[in-house]
């Protein structure tokens, strides 16, 4: 027994080194919390959501709200918004974030507040680490805007002033 236990001793670190091995090629693609490879693993033109796609409209969801809002308000969000703006160019974004935060978009542009809302709260709750510096000044300007006077969404509501016409203002 004694002299059977040598070689299988001898056998296992000769065979940890390969699984050692092993794993490194496979290694750099499986750490996503830390790497984050996906957003270098999915270029903005791959994944097909130009930062212009989501930053222009929040830009201008901020200027619409600037004339009603206090200046220091304003300024923090636009601060949040060249933060994200500044990951997003830096390739820190993952592709699911910068997904939904198009999607998000789409619906503070389509005024759907509450699906806005649901965006913002369930990248807070996936993606904190990568959303908690800028998102809050997106939740304050989906808030901001919100309260806003009723108006036509600029983009996406394309001759719906025919469609519903009772929600004319007087």
């Amino acid at each position: 027994f004694p002299t059977g236990a040598p070689p299988d001793l001898a056998a296992a670190p000769a065979a940890l080194p390969p699984r050692v091995l092993g794993p490194p090629p496979l290694g750099p693609a499986s750490p996503a919390p830390s790497g984050r490879p996906s957003a270098a693993a999915c270029p903005e033109e791959e994944c097909g959501v130009p930062a212009d796609a989501v930053l222009a409209p929040l830009r201008e969801a901020l200027d619409a709200c600037c004339p009603t809002v206090q200046k220091q308000v304003c300024d923090d969000i636009g601060r949040r918004l060249t933060v994200l703006e500044d990951a997003w160019a830096q390739g820190k974004l993952s592709a699911p974030v910068r997904k939904r935060m198009s999607l998000l978009v789409q619906e503070l542009q389509q005024q759907h507040w509450d699906a806005a809302d649901e965006i913002h709260r369930s990248l807070m709750v996936d993606h904190v680490n990568e959303v908690s510096q800028w998102l809050v000044g997106v939740k304050r300007l989906i808030a901001e805007t919100r309260s806003l006077p009723a108006v036509e969404p600029a983009v996406a509501m394309e001759g719906s002033a025919e469609a519903r016409p009772g929600q004319e203002d007087p």
